[in-house]
């Protein structure tokens, strides 16, 4: 999985535990809808690190939290080609 995608898949998963919608969670976090939407679709290869703060904050999560998930910690950046 590219690296973009772990964290949709993350936002995806914790959207559908908590039963909230992608437009829901951008008002809640104070995210632009259109950025969201951005790294929803991939266009958004790496979101910023406040963007992602505010994200975690909207799941009521800490960063580390947010961030400390299987998919992220066993992600190799030595098999990326975006160098």
């Amino acid at each position: 999985m590219e690296y973009s995608g772990i964290y949709v898949k993350r936002i995806r998963e914790l959207c559908k535990k908590r039963g909230i919608s992608i437009n829901k969670l951008a008002n809640m976090s104070d995210v632009k809808q259109s950025t969201l939407d951005n790294i929803m679709q991939g266009i958004t290869k790496n979101p910023g690190v406040k963007t992602i703060h505010k994200l975690a904050i909207a799941f009521n999560m800490t960063f580390s939290e947010f961030t400390n998930f299987e998919e992220l910690n066993d992600y190799s950046f030595d098999d990326d080609s975006d160098d």
